[in-house]
């Protein structure tokens, strides 16, 4: 199974932000599409659900009301035989790791968003992700996003400069 990952778009009404081509590929290529919130309005929902995988999102701070009403501010979701979570703001650097494998048990890997700086930090068996940003890069060296790979129960995570 292959997953495309994204967070911070800020896109929406009034706001100059579109997915990079490359960004689009990678999505239309891939099994499903985890954002980690701050998608910003259902308008910009809808426009990155019509690229074509299923989508599984999560509400970010950034996120307008009704997208907030239709959103979780955190998701588990089960992929063959592990177990991938997502949520927008994991807190701060410091203990951050430990924390998140506390919160989440059952899973093996936590993608979060928020600062728009890409990070993946791994203890054993348990990983978190953080993808950047593809559309507002701001302290990162680039415009990112991540894929995933899961096989026999693994998640390989893997950044991708856009």
């Amino acid at each position: 199974m292959r997953l495309a990952i994204i967070s911070d778009t800020h896109m929406g009404p009034g706001r100059r932000h579109r997915l990079p081509g490359r960004c689009e590929e990678l999505i239309a290529g891939s099994d499903l599409l985890v954002h980690a919130g701050d998608v910003m309005t259902l308008e910009a929902l809808a426009e990155i659900e019509a690229i074509g995988p299923p989508v599984r999102a999560v509400a970010g701070n950034m996120d307008g009301w009704d997208l907030r009403r239709r959103l979780p501010d955190t998701d588990e979701i089960d992929l063959e035989g592990t177990t991938l979570a997502v949520l927008h703001d994991a807190g701060p650097a410091a203990g951050r790791l430990g924390r998140m494998r506390r919160r989440f048990p059952r899973a093996a890997a936590v993608v979060f968003g928020h600062s728009h700086i890409p990070l993946h930090e791994r203890d054993g068996d348990f990983q978190i992700f953080n993808p950047g940003s593809p559309t507002e890069r701001r302290r990162a060296p680039s415009h990112s996003m991540g894929m995933a790979h899961v096989q026999d129960g693994r998640i390989e995570m893997e950044l991708v400069e856009l």
